[in-house]
This record gives C-alpha cells, structure tokens and sequence, in this order.
C-alpha cells in the first residue's frame, strides 16, 4: 500500500522492483499516487488529467475485498493541499482516516513528514516561482504556508504516535532548487531507509524499473472527460501486480 503524489509516483517503478527482490516473489502492489495528488479532494496536473483524493478513491473498496495478507503501507507526499489552500486540520483529518483503514487491514505503516528543513531554507523569489508552476492560481502566501506547514507537520508526529507508524524525517541534503521533490541522485536512499523501517533491504545487484502505463489509473478525467481503467493495470512475469488509483 503506497499513497503519495510527485515523489511517489517518479520513484514507484523502482519502488516496485526493490519491494518484489526484497520480499524474495510476487507482491501486490496498491498504489494512489501521482503529480499533484489530493488526500481529499480532486486535483489536477496543467488542466488535463483529474484524479480523485486518495481517502475517496477505489483503493480502499480494493483492499476491503482481498484476503487478509501481511501489509506494509507508506503514507508520503503530505503537503500538497496546503498549496490548495486547505487548513492543516483538514489535511490531517484525510491522513488520519488513511491511518485508521491502514490499521484495520494490520499494516505496518511509515510515514514521512514534511521536508521542512527544505521549505524553511527558501527565498521569496523561489516560493513564488514554485508556487507559480506547481500551484498556478493559488495565492497563499509564503509566511501563510510556512506556518501551516509546520502545524500540519506537528498533527503528522500525533497522528504517527497514536497509531504507532514508524517515521522518516527528511533532510535537507534530499533537496535542491524544487524544495519539496528528492533530487534524482537521493531518491535510492531515500527508498533504502523506507525499506528499513520495514525490516526489508535491497538485495545487491542490477534492478529492473517496472514499467507502468502512463494513464492506468482506474479512475481519471482527461482533458474533462471521464475514463476508467480495469485493475490490475500491469501484471510482472512473476506473479507481482499493481494496481493504480
């Protein structure tokens, strides 16, 4: 189970690969990700492609249905609806009803707070322009943002100690110029103290990138329009399948 936005989704192929080669077979893969992912509410990427939040999305209905099987969950990427213009506690209402259907199916959850360490390095200039790309038509401002960021990331530390979620801080080493997306060279190790939270290590050796299709969500709307996809969206020789929220 992995439930993220941008940093998710540039690193879920190789995400994938490590999982299955650390678990020795076959995994199944849950995945609600994606650029500019919502927690709670519809979010789109440059006016083409929609997906719903992730507490309103197919995943949940998914993994109600499947045998209980040993889960391990990543709850990450928290922080894009601040750039929406919703309030910390609101934000932390999604992740916690995240948490609470994570801890019926038993998972062992990680979380990842926010890269604070990154946001209160930046200049006006560079939070105005990230703001501008990432969040066009959005106009919170920069101290606004910062002290929301700070309160939502204080809700991130109750919520992991009331249900007893192992954690990952980030630091600022993982951040260039873009404050919240992992420089492409940190991304393994990043991954790597993932993995360990969850007693897992990725074997020695060349990996193999999981292809995914660019548009398999299994609910989406494109250019307004919307399209469902059949899941699971990619299916591994060795028996590993991902499905796509």
């Amino acid at each position: 189970m992995v439930l993220g936005a941008s940093n998710l989704i540039l690193a879920l192929p190789d995400l994938i690969d490590d999982l299955r080669r650390a678990a020795g077979g076959p995994v199944e893969v849950l995945a609600a990700c994606g650029h500019g992912r919502s927690y709670g509410r519809w979010s789109r990427l440059l006016f083409i492609r929609r997906l719903p939040g992730i507490t309103a999305c197919g995943l949940w209905a998914d993994l109600d249905s499947r045998p209980p099987l040993p889960t391990i969950a990543l709850v990450t990427d928290v922080g894009n609806d601040l750039g929406y213009g919703e309030m910390p506690e609101t934000v932390a209402g999604w992740i916690e009803t995240c948490l609470v259907r994570l801890d019926r199916h038993g998972a062992s959850t990680v979380c990842t707070f926010l890269p604070l360490c990154s946001l209160e390095k930046i200049s006006a200039f560079r939070y105005y322009a990230a703001r501008s790309i990432l969040f066009p038509g959005r106009r919170v401002s920069r101290p606004a943002l910062l002290e929301r960021a700070r309160e939502l990331d204080r809700h991130l530390h109750r919520l992991a100690r009331e249900h007893e979620a192992r954690t990952v801080e980030p630091d600022a080493s993982w951040y260039g110029i873009d404050p919240i997306h992992v420089r492409r060279r940190w991304r393994r190790r990043v991954w790597d103290l993932i993995l360990a939270q969850w007693s897992l290590r990725r074997p020695p050796g060349r990996s193999t990138p999981v292809r995914l299709p660019l548009l398999g969500a299994a609910e989406m709307r494109l250019f307004g329009l919307p399209r469902r996809h059949a899941q699971p969206a990619c299916r591994l020789a060795d028996g590993t399948t991902v499905a796509l929220y």
